[in-house]
């Protein structure tokens, strides 16, 4: 059955055409079933008609019948190609008004013209249609019966109403999953540009801290180095922290190129995880120790990068603030875990106060936590003015994972 629409002429909308929704599936279906039902219905009527009435009487009903039938062929045409037809209709039902009381052999064929009065009317107007034509078909059995059979005139009424009660229903049914599929739409919409503003913050937030942990690390460190060595000019050991100096640019300088090339870690993909984190620290602290528990073995690489990651930010802080004169780096290979220690003797500092990240500094601690606990593990820093600090990961390695890596 058509679902309408409001507005005064809705048949120039294409969703409330009786053969628009043909395109669209059951719809299509339900409106040729109800053409092809009011022609089987027009035809059946008229034989019947023809066979007990005088040919005198058929020629006037049959012209009423046949220019009911063409009317409603031009209005089914009309609504195919989606042109305006509302108009015609109004012609439709006063001439089936009449024929129907005039012949109530025809009251079947009063179904599919209620239908098509709902579909081209809304509100009050789609009523008064529906209802005129349900009042044209009641008076004429009645009429039939010769006024004698009550049930002629209030069946049809009664049929009229519950046909009104049910086409509002699905009518009602119809304009609500339509409300439930736009809201569904939106939502999908607005959960997409969620997902998407969230993909990129992430990534913001993890090329952040690639920079910070490579290219900005580096050059402090540089810049601390050089700045020693103009204090100390022309000092032998002026020479020992320019060449440092140097040797800390060309490798940050070949960090910010792998940065560029999908920001891998250069020179310690290659080398066993106990090798490369070692050459991770003494980056930045050449004195630095490392200490290993457990059996090595090769984890995954998102592992390792952040492994990797945490020695050199945690040895770039320790250059810069601690004042440390030993460096102890411990890694341990558990049997579904790594841990990785970082130790400094240096001056030490209050986590609880540490400084917020700002435009000076700030965002080591931090990076280090996100990299570790978006892998699933345990990131700690234990320490207190004067008495050194301890940086602490501990990340999830399933033995699934190792295998793979």
């Amino acid at each position: 059955m058509p679902t309408p629409t409001t507005g005064p002429a809705p048949a120039t909308a294409p969703e409330n055409l009786p053969g628009h929704a043909a395109t669209t599936g059951a719809l299509g279906r339900i409106d040729a079933a109800v053409h092809l039902g009011f022609a089987v219905l027009l035809v059946a009527s008229a034989v019947r008609y023809v066979m007990r009435h005088s040919p005198a009487d058929n020629l006037f009903v049959l012209a009423l019948a046949a220019a009911a039938c063409i009317l409603y062929t031009v209005i089914a045409v009309l609504a195919q190609r989606r042109r305006p037809w509302a108009v015609w209709m109004f012609v439709l039902v006063g001439l089936w008004a009449v024929l129907v009381i005039a012949a109530p052999s025809f009251a079947w064929c009063s179904f599919a013209l209620f239908f098509l009065c709902r579909t081209a009317f809304t509100g009050a107007v789609g009523y008064a249609a529906a209802g005129a034509t349900t009042a044209a078909t009641a008076v004429g059995l009645f009429r039939l019966s010769n006024g004698t059979d009550l049930a002629m005139l209030l069946g049809p009424l009664a049929v009229g109403v519950m046909l009104t009660l049910i086409y509002d229903r699905i009518e009602h049914d119809a304009a609500e999953q339509r409300r439930l599929h736009a809201e569904v739409s939106l939502a999908e919409g607005q959960l997409a540009a969620s997902e998407r503003r969230a993909g990129t913050i992430a990534e913001r937030e993890r090329v952040s801290r690639e920079i910070h942990d490579t290219v900005t690390q580096g050059l402090a460190s540089s810049l601390l180095l050089l700045e020693a060595a103009n204090r100390s000019w022309p000092c032998p050991s002026s020479r020992e922290d320019l060449d440092r100096a140097t040797e800390l640019l060309r490798g940050n300088l070949s960090e910010t190129r792998s940065l560029v090339h999908e920001l891998a870690s250069p020179g310690l993909d290659n080398s066993p995880l106990p090798t490369a984190v070692l050459q991770a620290a003494s980056q930045y602290v050449p004195g630095a120790r490392l200490l290993v528990t457990g059996e090595p073995r090769p984890v995954p690489a998102d592992i390792r990068h952040a492994l990797l990651r945490v020695v050199q930010s945690a040895a770039a802080n320790i250059q810069l603030h601690a004042s440390a004169t030993t460096a102890t780096v411990t890694l341990g290979f558990l049997p579904d875990a790594i841990t990785l220690d970082i130790y400094d003797d240096g001056t030490g500092f209050d986590p609880e106060a540490a400084a917020p990240p700002s435009d000076s500094g700030g965002y080591g601690l931090r990076a280090m936590r996100q990299r570790v606990e978006q892998l699933g593990g345990v990131f700690s820093v234990e320490s207190a003015p004067g008495d050194g600090t301890i940086v602490a990961a501990q990340l999830p390695v399933q033995r699934a994972r190792q295998e793979d890596a």
